[in-house]
């Protein structure tokens, strides 16, 4: 369990990290601890660094502070911090678990970051975060999957007109190529292209939304 040492962490009690790394299958096999306990405390210190580094490093509202730490506190945030930390080979499972849904992957993150805070620290779980996640948040990651949902939202709080219009559609029926714009309030934001219509819009709303993104943070 060496994948914290290239962050210059060594967890001294071995056992609580081991919890941590221990899903409920496993567990319940062995009559023994399972991460559920540490996950509670590690979601806490995690929205707490979080909530400091937005407040003392972006002039944002606090509805706009919310919706920016939820994007980099989501599943699917979680899970690719995961694979830079590089501890999901380290979790046991129970018998007949194959792989493991991403949900408890992210959840096993937060379970980590309560074992370096009980050990270690509030520093030094700053100071992890800091490395691990604020890189993310200074390049402005976008880590939403439904860009139109999320755009949706984004609008909605400023009662903008939002609409999706079909610029072109070309080649053959079996591979076309459709090209489609996102306008708010009559205004182009966005571009997208996709083998069909749904998969360009969510491309034009990505673009549009991480041009809203940038605007919040100016």
């Amino acid at each position: 369990m060496d994948f914290l040492n290239k962050y210059k962490i060594n967890i001294k009690n071995k056992e609580l990290l081991l919890e941590a790394l221990t899903h409920t299958s496993y567990a319940n096999e062995h009559n023994t601890k399972s991460y559920e306990r540490l996950e509670f405390l590690g979601d806490a210190v995690l929205q707490l660094i979080i909530s400091r580094y937005l407040y003392e490093n972006y002039k944002l509202s606090e509805g706009e502070m919310s919706k920016k730490r939820a994007s980099y506190v989501c599943e699917e945030a979680l899970i690719e911090y995961a694979k830079d930390i590089d501890y999901i080979p380290y979790i046991r499972v129970g018998n007949g678990i194959v792989e493991l849904p991403d949900n408890i992957i992210a959840d096993i993150f937060e379970a980590i970051l309560g074992v370096i805070y009980l050990d270690q620290g509030i520093s030094v779980a700053e100071d992890y975060i800091y490395q691990v996640i604020i890189p993310y948040i200074k390049n402005n990651t976008i880590f939403l999957k439904d860009y139109k949902s999320a755009l949706q939202e984004l609008t909605q709080t400023d009662k903008k007109s939002l609409e999706y219009i079909l610029i072109s559609e070309i080649g053959p029926a079996h591979d076309k190529e459709f090209s489609v714009e996102v306008r708010i309030d009559n205004m182009v934001f966005g571009k997208g292209v996709g083998k069909s219509k749904r998969q360009a819009e969510q491309e034009a709303a990505k673009d549009a939304f991480r041009k809203l993104a940038i605007r919040v943070e100016d």
